[in-house]
């Protein structure tokens, strides 16, 4: 019999790091700092809101873009924050994720031949899915060690073909965040040219130290032209639930939805709705967030102040970026799969954001983790 042959549309991608590492923390009994999920549970009235929307008979398919009170708060929420009107009726859609989000912003973005700039290190999912639209990627590297961006270095790699740029603030892995002046950067390079933007802000409400999330959508001009991606499951700590949206203009809007209603069609619903509620009733849990998790950093980073681990600055997002140079002098790969035989701790390499990774010994651990969590963890890490 012959064998069946199908196409590897990506034939470099293997499993990811964060699957690997996972099954490597569940194998050898290690803490899992690695994967970027809360331990803890959403908030109660929340998950109470979840079963009455199932009591109610809110269970079969909602509307495509999302119910419309979910939409109605998301739109609030951003006029609230940032300031942009958007229109609930065209602007938003709910998504199975900010991971679809994303998949569907590029995917109408992009067709083959199309050029993309993404900023490396960068989350793993965005080649890939640049990459099943045979588009062609240009990575520009951040500059170490704060992970700012050096615009000159991507006006200069824009060209006749570019078509799109992803940006995430507050940025995963490094947790740097944008400023007023990268936007206007960014809207000077792409001014009068056919280029759209993706920003990946699904850690909106994780920026410390008396900081502000300058979203895209406070920027009029770029607004016009870009997708923003959120996430809802991040928000309320319910990652599982797999609820994201976009925001975008009613003309990338309308390619957007061609092609959702093709996928997933439309989010869980029952969770559609007890979003609606929460946010409605309780605003105050995201305005509280910042707070939240820098007291979850600040735990963290004194906890491993005893450590040889040398702990970079955390602006945002719920990642600690650590530097083990002092400890082996070894790939980040191999001193991750060390660590978890070892130290009894998951990490993430940093090398597994990059294409070419920095001569660097960096590594990202989650904090997002109940105090006994972060303790157990970090007196793991400060044997070594």
């Amino acid at each position: 019999m012959t064998p069946i042959q199908i196409p590897n549309k990506l034939p470099d991608v293997g499993t990811t790091i964060f699957a690997v590492m996972t099954q490597l923390a569940q194998a050898h009994g290690a803490i899992n700092l690695g994967q970027g999920f809360p331990d803890f549970d959403p908030p109660l009235a929340l998950q109470q809101a979840l079963t009455q929307a199932m009591v109610d008979g809110r269970n079969q398919y909602p509307p495509e873009a999302g119910i419309l009170a979910l939409r109605q708060q998301i739109a609030l929420k951003s006029e609230r924050l940032y300031g942009r009107q958007v229109n609930p009726d065209t602007d938003i859609t709910i998504t199975a994720g900010a991971t679809e989000a994303l998949f569907l912003a590029i995917s109408s973005a992009v067709q083959a031949g199309d050029e993309a700039i993404v900023l490396d290190p960068c989350y793993d999912a965005y080649v890939p899915m640049l990459q099943l639209q045979n588009a062609r990627v240009l990575r520009v590297p951040l500059r170490l060690p704060d992970f700012s961006v050096d615009w000159q270095r991507v006006r200069d790699a824009v060209t006749a073909k570019t078509r799109l740029i992803i940006v995430n603030t507050p940025h995963n892995p490094s947790g740097a965040v944008f400023s007023p002046a990268d936007w206007d950067a960014l809207a000077v390079i792409i001014r009068d040219r056919n280029i759209v933007v993706i920003s990946d802000e699904v850690y909106e409400h994780l920026v410390f130290d008396g900081g502000a999330h300058h979203s895209v959508l406070r920027h009029p001009e770029l607004a016009e032209r870009s997708y923003v991606l959120s996430s809802l499951g991040k928000t309320y700590h319910c990652t599982g639930w797999r609820a994201g949206y976009c925001i975008a203009p009613p003309a990338l809007s309308a390619q957007f939805h061609k092609l959702h209603q093709f996928t997933s069609y439309s989010a869980f619903g029952p969770a559609q709705w007890a979003f609606a509620d929460a946010l409605a009733r309780a605003p105050e849990h995201y305005l509280q967030l910042p707070a939240f998790y820098q007291a979850s950093r600040d735990r963290f980073r004194a906890l491993l102040q005893g450590s040889r681990f040398k702990l970079l600055d955390v602006p945002g997002g719920f990642f600690q970026i650590v530097d083990y140079s002092a400890i082996r002098d070894i790939d980040d790969r191999s001193f991750s799969e060390w660590l978890v035989r070892e130290g009894g701790v998951a990490a993430i390499p940093l090398s597994a954001f990059y294409e070419t990774p920095p001569d660097a010994r960096l590594l990202r651990l989650c904090f997002a983790k109940r105090d006994a969590t972060l303790v157990a963890a970090a007196e793991r890490l400060c044997r070594l």
